[in-house]
């Protein structure tokens, strides 16, 4: 499955949702009942607008000038996006369908990229199994 996720993250978000699953019951198995489709995206957020201005001008008699520069501050901000589709295997019909939206893509520190891995599949498995 291409899910958008480097290898290792796939892997760790993999680990997460059979976790999960197995908590309310349900195990992976080769004929199973639904298939989950899984896409991720990551992209840069555009900068806001706030810079410093950096300004330089002079002067003399009748005559005046000047330049100004605009520095962006802060750091770009890498966003990903999550969909989680379950999919009836006999029909091919979707029937639960949750997406995540996370800024500040974590850090390179692998723990730490597991736990957030952990933390969002548990939010998006919060309301799963629909309650009829």
């Amino acid at each position: 499955m291409n899910t958008g996720l480097s290898e290792l993250d796939a892997a760790r978000l993999f680990e997460a949702m059979n976790q999960a699953m197995t908590l309310k019951g349900m195990t992976l198995s080769e004929e199973s009942d639904f298939i989950i489709n899984i896409q991720s995206s990551t992209f840069q957020e555009t900068q806001n607008n706030s810079s410093v201005g950096v300004g330089m001008g002079g002067g003399g008699g009748n005559f005046g000038g000047g330049v100004s520069v605009g520095i962006p501050i802060g750091q770009p901000n890498m966003s990903r996006q999550i969909k989680f589709e379950f999919v009836d295997a006999e029909t091919n019909q979707l029937f639960w369908l949750a997406i995540t939206s996370e800024t500040n893509v974590p850090t390179n520190n692998p723990n730490d990229r597991e736990e957030k891995f952990k933390v969002l599949v548990n939010k998006v498995l919060e309301g799963y199994p629909p309650k009829k």
